[in-house]
């Protein structure tokens, strides 16, 4: 057994190179989430100017999420076949001018437009997870991919800035201040990145066969999954801003500052839900993400109540409901909760498809996106048809539900619970 000095001084250099992907891409990713949900603090203005309604404001906010998900599998797919860094910077380069065009919109339908276009940010999670991933070895891909997923802090990160540069310039100078972001996390990701030829996956594949993968039902159980840790996120991180200010009737910068204790968590500890996920297995993380989730829902589902009772002293009326302290708490606890469950989820995908991450992360991650172009348009619609806010929670309740079931019947029941470590077989 040998080892030459070279050898030693290539992996070395290897591993140097593995860190300065890993440290570009995420911070690449992080400013393509804080410009994916931009219309999260930029939409309220939007709102009030064009006079739109909970529906129509819960579809502004997702069309972004939609072209994000939508592209997601394609970019999975090219990031196999072409390398995450050329991927990535194409992908980089073309929002910038979206981005710049909003302060110019004036109609409905000229925003929903540029929507789409900015919603490719959204997709750069599908090209920097199998990137990354391929760096590390096997026992470090959790880690990778949930520091790497720790981007989605970025939901964070423009609930401080956006709220700052809104109430100091106006809304439009927020797309020329994002654009020149943009454009600078572009210029650092290039300097910093690396390509390996090694990394190239041959693919002959077409989209609609990356599609069949959906009729395993492990790929559709993780869908599944990743449309609540994920979906769930994304939907209100976009929906926060608004429910603050209509439900506790606060000015815009403290809403966001606020709803950023749910962002915040929800992005950042995705990186220790990656690592314990590599200590615990996929399931262990997942199994108790659910059950804290639903826990979570139960109590935000429950709306402002006053209700009147007889007694002996004639009618007393008590009040029922979370004050702005004991919800953003609980939405923190939420965030932490998703945070872990995101990266356990793509835990479950290195695991059982190692050959295949980028695709089957790609048809998760649309998956997941789908959930948060759907919700808050769900959220809307609910509001505008029972008039209570709190309807986003039941919506989510039920959906963690059918996860738990789904769970429970095709993992939980399969392990000794008296066995040390069980793991689900599959």
């Amino acid at each position: 057994m040998t080892s030459t000095p070279s050898s030693s001084v290539s992996a070395e250099r290897h591993s140097r190179q593995a860190w300065s992907v890993l440290i570009a891409s995420t911070l690449a990713f992080t400013v393509c989430f804080m410009v994916w949900m931009m219309f999260a603090v930029v939409g309220i203005p939007i709102k009030q100017m064009l006079d739109l309604n909970a529906t129509e404001f819960g579809l502004l906010t997702a069309m972004p999420v939609l072209s994000g998900s939508l592209i997601r599998v394609p970019l999975g797919i090219w990031t196999d076949k072409f390398g995450g860094r050329i991927v990535m910077a194409v992908l980089l380069a073309v929002t910038v001018p979206a981005i710049w065009s909003i302060s110019y919109a004036t109609q409905y339908w000229q925003f929903l437009a540029i929507g789409l276009l900015l919603g490719l940010a959204g997709g750069s999670f599908s090209v920097g997870t199998p990137y990354v991933a391929r760096w590390f070895p096997k026992e470090r891909q959790g880690m990778a991919m949930g520091i790497f997923g720790a981007g989605n802090s970025g939901a964070a990160v423009n609930k401080f800035a956006a709220p700052v540069i809104l109430v100091a310039f106006g809304w439009k100078a927020v797309p020329h201040v994002y654009a020149a972001i943009m454009l600078g996390a572009l210029i650092l990701f290039w300097l910093m990145s690396y390509s390996d030829p090694r990394h190239l996956v041959p693919s002959n594949v077409r989209f609609v066969d990356q599609l069949k993968t959906l009729k395993d039902p492990r790929v559709l159980k993780y869908c599944q999954y990743y449309s609540i840790v994920f979906g769930g996120y994304v939907a209100l991180a976009l929906w926060m801003v608004q429910y603050y200010v209509g439900e506790y009737g606060l000015d815009i910068r403290i809403a966001a500052l606020l709803a950023a204790c749910f962002s915040l968590p929800g992005g950042v500890l995705r990186a220790i839900g990656g690592v314990l996920s590599d200590k615990y297995g996929a399931h262990s993380v997942t199994w108790w993400v659910m059950w804290v989730s639903w826990i979570c829902l139960f109590l935000l589902s429950y709306p402002q109540t006053d209700f009147t009772i007889q007694t002996v002293d004639g009618p007393t009326t008590f009040h029922l409901g979370l004050n702005v302290y004991a919800f953003t708490a609980i939405m923190a606890v939420l965030g932490v909760a998703w945070a872990f469950g995101k990266a356990s989820v793509f835990k479950y995908i290195s695991d059982d498809y190692p050959d295949n991450i980028g695709t089957i992360s790609g048809v998760v991650g649309l998956a997941g996106g789908l959930g948060g172009f759907v919700l808050p348009i769900m959220f809307g619609a609910l509001l505008d048809w029972t008039g209570v806010r709190s309807s986003a929670f039941m919506l989510m309740y039920g959906v963690v539900w059918v996860s738990l079931i789904w769970m429970y019947f095709t993992e939980v029941r399969r392990i000794d619970p008296l066995a040390d470590h069980a793991r689900p077989s599959h």
